[in-house]
C-alpha cells in the first residue's frame, strides 16, 4: 500500500511548489499600503504630497503613487453636500500632483466637474420633483389604507415623511436616481488610475 499524506503534508508540497515572490512583487506588496496610508493623512490633514514623496526612493515611488492613487481616486464622490464637495476638491488636486501626464488627467477632470455641475442643477431639480411625486404617491397610499381600516377620514393630516417607510423608498429613489451619475464618474475614476 502507498503513503498516506496528512492534509498538512500535501498543503506543504503546494507552497513548495509556488513560485518564490519577485523583488518588484515584495517591494508592491510593501510600498502600496505605504502609499494609500500617505493619502489617507492627505486626505485629514495638511500633508505635502510631493516632501512626502521625496522621502522615498526613485524605485519605489511608483509603488507609493499607485497605493495613494487608489485612496484619493476612492474619495472622488457625487457631491452631496460640503464636505464631498471639500473632499473631492482636496482628492482631485492630490491625484494631479502624483500624476506625471497633468493634461490627461485635467481631461478626466473637466468631464468629471460636468457630472458634477449637472448633479447639482438638473439633478436637484430632478430629486425634487421625485420627492414631491413620491409624497403625494406616499401620502394616497396611506390615506386608502386608513380609509379601508376606519371608514372616512376626513380633514386627517398624516406626515409621511416621518414614517420609516416612506424614508426607505425614498433612500431607494436616490440611489436610483444618483446612480446614472455615479455609474459615468466610476467609469472616469477608472481612466484617472490608468493615466501615468
Amino acid at each position: 500500500m502507498g503513503n498516506i499524506k496528512s492534509a498538512a503534508e500535501i498543503a506543504m508540497e503546494k507552497v513548495e511548489k509556488l513560485d518564490k515572490p519577485t523583488d518588484e512583487e515584495r517591494l508592491k506588496w510593501k510600498y502600496v499600503p505605504e502609499g494609500e496610508k500617505i493619502a489617507a493623512r492627505y486626505l485629514k490633514q495638511s500633508l505635502n504630497l510631493v516632501a512626502e514623496l521625496g522621502n522615498y526612493d526613485v524605485k519605489v515611488s511608483q509603488y507609493i503613487k499607485e497605493g495613494a492613487s487608489e485612496i484619493l481616486v476612492r474619495h472622488i464622490n457625487l457631491p452631496k453636500n460640503d464636505l464631498a464637495k471639500k473632499t473631492n476638491k482636496k482628492a482631485m488636486e492630490g491625484l494631479k500632483t502624483l500624476k506625471s501626464d497633468k493634461v490627461g488627467v485635467e481631461n478626466i477632470y473637466s468631464r468629471i466637474r460636468n457630472i458634477f455641475k449637472h448633479y447639482a442643477e438638473q439633478g436637484e431639480q430632478q430629486r425634487k420633483q421625485a420627492y414631491a411625486q413620491l409624497k403625494a404617491d406616499f401620502e394616497a397610499r396611506v390615506k386608502q389604507a386608513l380609509q379601508q381600516q376606519l371608514g372616512p377620514v376626513m380633514g386627517m393630516k398624516i406626515d409621511v415623511e416621518r414614517q420609516p417607510q416612506f424614508q426607505e423608498e425614498w433612500r431607494r429613489l436616490q440611489i436610483q436616481l444618483d446612480s446614472q451619475y455615479t455609474r459615468l464618474l466610476d467609469e472616469y475614476k477608472q481612466e484617472l488610475l490608468a493615466i501615468a
